[in-house]
């Protein structure tokens, strides 16, 4: 009777091993392929293989023969991932904050199943997860179903926020009374993962960092906000803020040396307009949220960038930099 049901599962073997042990590198001779059955207890003539092989390309499955001096072989020629494909994927897991260490080693794991073994050894070489700054909040992925849930729901959330104090320990902001938001949206900018809602109270659309917020709740409640989100532009907002701080907008006029261009194309897009002017500079204007972080950028280019306008935007970097200058006489 074992036999009798082995010998059902014979197709799949003979698929399980292609896909963990074969490759353009590595392909399997008959007699690989035959002896691997055999160590299911499944006992078959060099004509089955053929005949399973051809049924598999049939369903679909890319499977190739080499020919040989020594035999040639078979091997799975495509997968659902090539390999330079879970490379990459592989480095935006393991460069990740908001993924914790023990589960990047778990997503990687994972993600070097979708390989042949031969291939998953290369992907091993590339894992540096250890000492990363990485958050330590393992409930992050529920917490972002919980949201993913409430969005297609269309239903408010409510949570609490914490941020840690100086002495590493976790504590409530608002002294733990529970935030009630409309969710519209996820977004990851700055290796950080944020929720874009609409707060009903302040009439504002707010973002929130996922792994700040604490015991999320879906409401009975419908979410609010869908005139404020009709023509809402997810990238031009993360465009807007800086590190997702938010702050009063405004259009502002920059003026930046040419040698500035792809600082400004890589912060706000190649779709900016730029206007050259003969003194080898370029002005743009650019809707911003004004914030110390946006203040900050521009101080980190120094004296490529000017603010033209407006005055008051002018003024208020200038007592910004004033401020800091003040803490080193």
């Amino acid at each position: 009777m074992a036999r009798s049901a082995n010998q059902k599962q014979k197709i799949l073997f003979l698929l399980q091993y292609l896909e963990k042990k074969t490759d353009e590198e590595h392909p399997a001779t008959t007699k690989q392929l035959i002896d691997y059955l055999a160590m299911h207890q499944i006992s078959v003539e060099r004509k089955t293989i053929y005949a399973d092989m051809e049924t598999l390309i049939e369903f679909g499955y890319d499977i190739v023969y080499v020919k040989s001096r020594t035999g040639g072989g078979y091997y799975l020629a495509s997968r659902k991932f090539e390999l330079p494909e879970l490379k990459l994927l592989v480095d935006l897991v393991q460069s990740s904050k908001f993924i914790t260490s023990k589960k990047s080693r778990e997503f990687i794991k994972k993600l070097e199943s979708l390989a042949s073994e031969h291939e998953a050894r290369q992907l091993q070489r590339q894992v540096f997860v250890a000492n990363r700054v990485k958050t330590d909040n393992e409930n992050i992925y529920y917490l972002v179903d919980e949201i993913h849930r409430a969005i297609g729901a269309q239903k408010m959330i409510s949570f609490q926020y914490v941020e840690m104090t100086v002495d590493k320990k976790l504590c409530f902001k608002r002294g733990g009374k529970r935030y009630v938001i409309s969710p519209w949206a996820l977004t990851w900018n700055d290796d950080c993962y944020y929720m874009i809602g609409y707060d009903h109270m302040a009439e504002l659309i707010k973002h929130y960092r996922v792994d700040r917020m604490h015991d999320i709740r879906m409401e009975r409640a419908e979410r609010l906000g869908e005139q404020a989100f009709a023509a809402f532009d997810l990238a031009a907002y993360c465009r807007k803020t800086f590190h997702m701080f938010a702050g009063p907008e405004e259009a502002v006029v920059l003026s930046f040396n040419d040698n500035y261009s792809s600082v400004v194309f890589d912060r706000f897009g190649k779709e900016i307009q730029l206007h050259k002017k003969e003194d080898g500079t370029f002005t743009i204007r650019v809707e911003v949220m004004i914030s110390h972080q946006f203040f900050g950028w521009l101080a980190g280019l120094g004296t490529g960038v000017k603010i033209v306008g407006p005055v008051s935007v002018r003024d208020q970097y200038r007592e910004f930099l004033k401020e800091i200058l003040e803490n080193y006489t």
